[in-house]
């Protein structure tokens, strides 16, 4: 496997340098100065994980499927029993105005609800004052030249959570198990890491859906293969079957990876980028294959046109 220097997750998030402007944090109807936004050390969403997020993208402008990316944050909420103390109409708002203060039209949108101040012991009964937070930023999550070459990744010895125990459809605040399958890619020189569910099926990356490609036909894993469902993915799934490509969502193994003719990653931040070796297994000819590249244009079409 030849070795990459992988960025931190810190500069993928932050995207530009030191001297880049300080973007306005918007907190529960507030817009902060980064320096000044900040929340309770005593706030659930810190001590215990106990709350939910989306990330979403803005593209000139507009927020890209705003609507299901609201949905999922309504619905990852409801099942945690947390009530957001807004209104769709009235975060949709927010999301535009932040990004307007900020003088952003492409940006990552990042959306945190905590379950807010409580005290030291984890029930949320004890817990009052939800906090809505709204980033907009830049973001690069891979050096530019990956999209035309593709990503070398690994498969982590870390499972992905069993969804008999956490619902993956839960786009919770607490992402340790996808934060050290995360580490293993890194100190593996890579920048992804492949995730197998408790039946040793493969499910997704640390933080991207994936799909491979056999004989012209897309496969990617089912939602109770324990994946979240992403929004990207599904836009994926909808540009291929409209281009005519055939679509199936069915279990896969690591043999399915290995022998596929491509491979390709999809989700908000990195949209679609091509794998072109996995543990250390060359991908068809070891290249991005005609039909990642044909849904990257079809995506950067859907996206930017």
């Amino acid at each position: 496997m030849s070795v990459h220097t992988p960025a931190s997750r810190a500069d993928a998030s932050r995207g530009h340098d030191e001297a880049a402007p300080s973007f306005k944090i918007w907190i529960n109807g507030k817009l902060y100065d980064k320096a000044d936004a900040k929340v309770s050390v005593y706030d659930h969403g810190l001590l215990y994980g106990d709350g939910v997020f989306e990330g979403l993208r803005s593209y000139g402008g507009r927020v890209f499927r705003l609507e299901q990316h609201l949905d999922r944050l309504w619905n990852s909420a409801k099942a945690i029993l947390l009530e957001l103390p807004l209104t769709r109409e009235e975060l949709a708002r927010a999301i535009h105005e932040t990004l307007q203060t900020n003088g952003l039209e492409d940006a990552y949108v990042r959306i945190t609800v905590t379950r807010g101040c409580g005290t030291l012991g984890f029930d949320p009964k004890h817990a009052a004052d939800p906090q809505v937070i709204i980033i907009t930023d830049h973001i690069t999550v891979y050096p530019p030249e990956f999209y035309s070459r593709g990503l070398e990744i690994i498969t982590a010895a870390t499972q992905r959570n069993n969804p008999s125990a956490l619902s993956p459809r839960i786009k919770s605040l607490n992402y340790l198990n996808n934060v050290l399958a995360k580490i293993e890619a890194t100190q593996a020189g890579c920048m992804e890491a492949l995730m197998l569910n408790h039946k040793g099926e493969v499910a997704e990356c640390t933080a991207d859906n994936i799909f491979l490609v056999r004989d012209g036909v897309l496969l990617t894993p089912p939602t109770d293969a324990g994946i979240l469902e992403g929004i990207t993915r599904d836009a994926v799934i909808e540009l291929a079957r409209a281009s005519g490509r055939e679509v199936r969502e069915v279990a896969i193994t690591r043999h399915d990876v290995y022998i596929a003719d491509e491979v390709f990653l999809t989700g908000t931040a990195v949209e679609v980028i091509a794998v072109v070796k996995v543990d250390s297994r060359p991908i068809g000819d070891g290249k991005p294959g005609p039909v990642t590249q044909d849904l990257q244009e079809r995506f950067r079409k859907l996206t930017r046109d």
